[in-house]
């Protein structure tokens, strides 16, 4: 089966590195399914889930705080903001971080900018619910 080369950095260095089937991928948009000889394609990404296929059959799994992603016919480029693997998310930290960001909004908590405290939401509702769908525990 045809496959598609798949680079996930970030400031952190490089994440994954190796050879997929297919990529899905958080666009601002909507969901992206990247399979071989996808078009070209710039976008920016949300915070969410990077699922990778690889070409031995195995999935692995990353979420990203968003970033920009780069389509090749032959490579994909996962720019990301951050990148943790799948067993480095920490459930109960990413609940207390939408806790804190709910807080903020519902006025329980100051902030000095709503779009900031809106944003924050955003973010740890994805890392919260990518920590529950990896970790097998959604509630």
């Amino acid at each position: 089966m045809p496959s598609i080369r798949v680079e996930i950095v970030s400031a952190e260095g490089e994440i994954f590195s190796g050879d997929a089937e297919m990529l899905f991928a958080p666009a601002q948009q909507g969901e992206l399914g990247i399979a071989p000889r996808h078009a070209p394609l710039l976008t920016n990404l949300k915070p969410g889930e990077v699922r990778v296929q690889t070409s031995d059959g195995e999935e692995q799994f990353f979420y990203v705080t968003g970033g920009i992603l780069e389509i090749q016919p032959h490579l994909v480029t996962v720019l990301a903001d951050s990148a943790l693997h799948s067993d480095q998310l920490d459930e109960q930290a990413a609940l207390d971080a939408r806790n804190r960001a709910r807080e903020v909004l519902d006025g329980r908590l100051t902030v000095t900018s709503l779009a900031h405290a809106q944003a924050e939401l955003v973010e740890a509702e994805a890392r919260y619910r990518a920590a529950q769908k990896l970790r097998g525990t959604r509630r």
